[in-house]
């Protein structure tokens, strides 16, 4: 499954991936298209067998604020947005913690870690001065191998504490704050996600600046944490934006989940994920954005949709148009659209190959450059526009091997009138496949 890895219409940012039995399951925020809010009222998870991650299935609404189609609120002192929530298992019970915002968060039990999940109770803590009135924002939660429980929270400034064996009661004396420091070179942020790797206490989070994920390690659950360096930056050549997520080892291989804007704004973000590697040092090389998901390469023989492109500059994005589809618009003269990576295959037979791409028209004219690795690669062919929705169609160069794709979209106007046509949209770009 390519980036975005869940089904084109959900919207699941600040996802904390686990895996659960034979099923990894993400839990995250629910994000809305047309909204001016981060996040909803409700929270639902999705999971996928670990043997084969293209077979995402939805378990639903698994915690509410509000009441909404046939589910009632969970919680009855308070009706506001839900973020960020983590899930844990712990002698066989699954603990939903969830970040209320404005108000006091809880903890949710369940059986099954798709639930449906109960309220438990509110969180239950005895200190004089905390980052932000109780609310525990994003809780990151950690059970240790002893059964010891941490939770870790933050928002401009982190802080973590013990909890008892009933789960949301703080044990007193373990409140503890700046476990990442907010000065060079930890500047913390937001988005605490702690896991354990063998001996190691890994704790993910976003830094200040920047829409980048970054880590740092220590060998106790309370620190000191140690600044390692980045893991993923979604604002390389890409509408930035805040950042949140995790690792995770499925069938062997880590991965690290995140998420990326869509719709032209930072309220809308759809969740997706990259392989990495974790060093016998303990360090994770930092990995680039890429439209792969959990494969190892994208098929150019297939349709692509446009929105799995993965480099987007030049004031594009991606945006909805409906349920049913989803398009890279706003497409400037100069705009540069690419997708990591694709594997051509090996027919050495092979001169030529036809491009195809179903663009809607905007009433201008330009051309496509079509170019191989970067934006200033190979230019392998390129494809002319007019004023309407069309399919393009041009014989470009045949290639073999694994590439990335780039197009570069330029406006086909001189003088005077190109000026005035200065940051006018040309196009929208729908989907494209190579043919042989």
């Amino acid at each position: 499954m390519a980036n975005p890895y869940l089904p084109t219409w959900e919207y699941i940012p600040d996802g904390e991936p686990r895996v659960f039995g034979d099923r990894v399951y993400v839990y995250g925020s629910h994000d809305r298209v047309d909204s001016i809010d981060f996040c909803d009222y409700k929270l639902k998870v999705w999971s996928a067998p670990v043997n084969d991650l293209n077979k995402w299935v939805c378990h639903g609404d698994i915690f509410r604020t509000r009441d909404g189609h046939d589910a009632p609120s969970d919680v009855d002192w308070t009706d506001n947005l839900l973020f960020a929530p983590d899930v844990v298992e712990r002698e066989g019970k699954y603990y939903l913690y969830a970040y209320i915002v404005g108000a006091k968060g809880c903890v949710a039990v369940a059986d099954r870690p798709e639930g449906p999940f109960k309220l438990l109770s509110k969180y239950r803590y005895n200190v004089e001065k905390h980052y932000d009135d109780g609310t525990f924002i994003d809780p990151g939660t950690l059970v240790d191998d002893d059964g010891r429980v941490y939770v870790y929270c933050g928002y401009q400034g982190s802080y973590m504490c013990e909890l008892k064996d009933n789960m949301y009661e703080m044990v007193d004396g373990t409140y503890k704050p700046d476990i990442i420091p907010v000065e060079e070179p930890h500047r913390f942020f937001e988005a605490c996600s702690p896991r354990k790797v063998g001996d190691t206490y890994y704790m993910i989070y976003s830094p200040q600046i920047g829409s980048r994920l970054d880590y740092a390690t220590s060998d106790s659950p309370t620190g000191p944490f140690t600044y390692r360096g980045t893991i993923i930056d979604n604002g390389v050549d890409y509408p930035g934006g805040n950042d949140h997520g995790s690792i995770c080892c499925i069938n062997g291989q880590w991965y690290i989940f995140y998420h990326r804007m869509t719709n032209g704004t930072i309220m809308s973000r759809r969740g997706c994920v990259e392989k990495i590697e974790i060093l016998p040092d303990g360090t994770i090389p930092q990995v680039e954005m890429t439209s792969l998901g959990f494969e190892d390469s994208l098929d150019p023989y297939m349709v692509t949709p446009a929105e799995t492109a993965c480099v987007l500059k030049g004031g594009c994005f991606i945006t909805e148009l409906n349920v049913f589809e989803r398009v890279v618009t706003n497409v400037q003269s100069g705009a540069v659209i690419g997708w990591k990576y694709f594997d051509f295959g090996e027919d050495f037979g092979s001169k030529t190959m036809q491009l195809r791409v179903s663009v809607r028209g905007m009433g201008s004219r330009g051309t496509v450059r079509v170019l191989l690795d970067s934006e200033d690669g190979e230019e392998i062919g390129s494809l002319t526009f007019g004023e309407d929705d069309a399919v393009l169609s041009a014989r470009v160069k045949a290639v073999t091997g694994r590439h990335a794709l780039y197009f570069i979209v330029e406006d086909s106007y001189e003088g005077w009138f190109k000026d005035s046509m200065k940051g006018r949209q040309l196009l929208q770009l729908r989907q494209f496949v190579f043919m042989k």
